[in-house]
């Protein structure tokens, strides 16, 4: 269900994010593990924000059989969020896969009323993960 490119050494519990990804969908997902560099330069052509930053999502077009959509994430900000927080690297992983996979679902937390939030608090409890993504995105 996960097709995994990780490109640096941080170290995946892919069967975590398996689960996560089957409790919310049965279409396949592309999830690339990078660096700060790589994740900026995404960030700077597709959304015009030039820095980088902690997961981005790239729905596809829905399409019978077509994967769901890209999900990049940065290992650096993993590394320094866990150390920060005080939670495990696999932790942060899979917070921010969550999120991810949330806005490849169509959820976008800037313009609904906390639905995203909210799945996003349900997931994390069902799969015993710290809080701290809830506390950092709310506001």
């Amino acid at each position: 269900m996960i097709d995994l490119d990780n490109k640096t050494s941080l170290e995946i519990n892919i069967d975590v994010l398996e689960a996560i990804a089957e409790s919310i969908t049965d279409r396949e997902i592309e999830l690339i593990i990078t660096d700060n560099e790589e994740i900026k330069e995404l960030n700077r052509v597709h959304r015009n924000i030039d820095k980088d930053t902690d997961v981005l999502s790239f729905p596809y077009e829905s399409m019978p059989m077509c994967p769901l959509g890209s999900i990049v994430i940065s290992s650096s900000h993993v590394e320094d969020k866990a150390k920060e927080l005080n939670h495990k690297e696999s932790d942060e992983l899979a917070l921010l896969f969550i999120h991810g996979l949330l806005h490849l679902l169509g959820f976008d937390h800037e313009v609904d009323d906390g639905e995203m939030r909210e799945k996003e608090a349900k997931l994390i409890t069902e799969f015993n993960l710290p809080k701290s993504l809830i506390i950092r995105t709310q506001g």
